[in-house]
């Protein structure tokens, strides 16, 4: 692992300056709203292009998220290495290239969707279009661009030196704004991309105008990100010609975090992308799903429509909780984890028995922490290590593509979403263990 000779670690003065956080975050919120609207697009493709996938319907339809989060697997690593090579500034530009690729294979995708809708295949009594294959390529672009970034924001949050902060604090800040992206992108898929259509009348063609106009503000992003001077933060990789002594798996509490981590974001993302779909079926087999004694919510004479409402308000909270709890620099993010983890299972099984999603939704307040926590336990310590880790630990987001299409497949074996939900009561009870045990820092790993 070597840095480039031209690249050197901040000076002091540097370790209190806004503008480089405030540059990470905001693309950290870039991040968070285009892996939303990937999510968001599952219901959607569902109705367009898996319109007759047969018994594979739901299995299918999450094959995005999947994809998306098999990026995370195969190429979190690959971001580490670049920041040991490249520095930080220059593997974020690598990270918005894949960006802009998979937003246009996205664009290619409804563009085959509309000029060529019969080249199809099938599987079983499943038809499918070819433009779904390609995008579900453009899901797997997206998701090595967010985790390429993802490797560079993480640990600069977590060790970018700012006055009266501690680093959970911080990564709460930079999660806080990722959520605002996460909480627009539902309304920006309904009323930009489809212009609050009903989902049963959408056509793929709508996406052409709206990726384009994506596309040209990626590359904007990349030519202004070119000319910001970020700075290196000593201390969080290896330097020139230097060789590690130790395996980064020989720490047990990472180790046991990249497991907290898997099991996190596997229901954090099941829940995102899966309960919109979850409440078609209510609706379908005749259970309403009321806000406020409303099941069509109209602003300026626009249909939201409940599902988009239901993601809008999940994401929110984590908006919310994120917001909220970048105030508590005395609270431990054990602590946090602990009290988080066990309500979350409560509010699961409530949902379950009684068939209410708002219990889901209200799981988004309590999501919104435990990303940090669980990243600040699990690289407590590791100085030099740091970088390294966090490759290994933004593969673990993989569990998001895991859970999401285990569930599908769930939902089409049992012929209904309601006990799925089940899984997420298990990932909680993980992350407690791990708050409870696995977090603890050995004395042998302290360096």
């Amino acid at each position: 692992m070597i840095i480039q000779p031209d690249i050197q670690p901040s000076g002091g003065k540097h370790n209190h300056a806004v503008l480089p956080f405030a540059i990470i975050t905001f693309i950290y919120f870039i991040v968070g709203f285009l892996t939303t609207v990937n999510e968001q697009l599952q219901a959607p493709l569902k109705f367009t292009f898996l319109s007759h996938a047969g018994s594979l319907r739901n299995t299918l339809t999450t094959l995005t998220t999947f994809f998306f989060f098999l990026g995370y697997l195969l190429n979190g690593t690959l971001g580490s290495k670049w920041v040991n090579a490249y520095g930080y500034k220059n593997t974020i530009l690598r990270g918005l290239l894949f960006m802009i690729s998979g937003l246009f294979m996205y664009l290619c995708s409804s563009w085959m969707g509309t000029q060529y809708p019969d080249l199809k295949f099938s599987i079983r009594d499943a038809i499918i279009p070819l433009g779904f294959i390609i995008f579900i390529i453009g899901s797997y672009l997206m998701g090595t661009s967010a985790a390429v970034i993802q490797v560079v924001v993480n640990p600069y949050a977590a060790s970018y030196e700012m006055k009266g902060t501690q680093p959970v604090q911080r990564l709460n800040i930079l999660t806080a704004i990722n959520s605002i992206g996460t909480t627009s992108a539902p309304f920006f898929v309904t009323v930009v991309m489809f212009s609050g259509i009903s989902i049963e009348n959408i056509e793929i063609k709508q996406l052409l105008f709206p990726l384009s106009m994506l596309i040209l503000c990626i590359l904007i992003i990349i030519l202004v990100t070119k000319r910001l001077h970020l700075p290196d933060i000593a201390n969080t990789r290896a330097v020139d010609g230097e060789k590690l002594e130790r395996s980064i798996w020989s720490f047990r509490h990472f180790v046991l975090g990249v497991g907290a981590i898997f099991f996190y974001v596997g229901t954090e993302v099941a829940i995102g992308a899966n309960i919109n779909l979850y409440a078609f079926e209510l609706m379908d087999s005749g259970h309403p799903i009321n806000f406020f004694g409303k099941t069509d919510i109209i602003i300026g004479g626009v249909d939201f429509g409940i599902h988009a409402l239901l993601s809008t308000l999940y994401w929110g909270g984590f908006l919310v909780g994120r917001s909220i709890s970048s105030f508590f620099n005395k609270i431990s993010a054990r602590t946090q984890l602990i009290v988080t983890t066990i309500l979350a299972a409560i509010l699961a099984l409530v949902s379950m028995i009684t068939q209410n999603l708002w219990f889901l939704v209200a799981i988004g307040l309590l999501h919104s922490s435990m990303w940090s926590c669980i990243y600040s336990l699990s690289i407590k310590g590791l100085n030099k290590y740091t970088s390294k880790a966090s490759g290994i630990f933004i593969s673990a987001v993989f569990g998001g593509a895991i859970f999401t299409l285990i569930q599908g497949g769930l939902a089409d074996i049992f012929g209904s979403w309601r006990w799925t939900w089940s899984l997420t009561v298990i990932c909680e009870l993980l992350m407690l263990g791990y708050a409870l045990f696995g977090s603890k820092v050995r004395e042998k790993d302290l360096i």
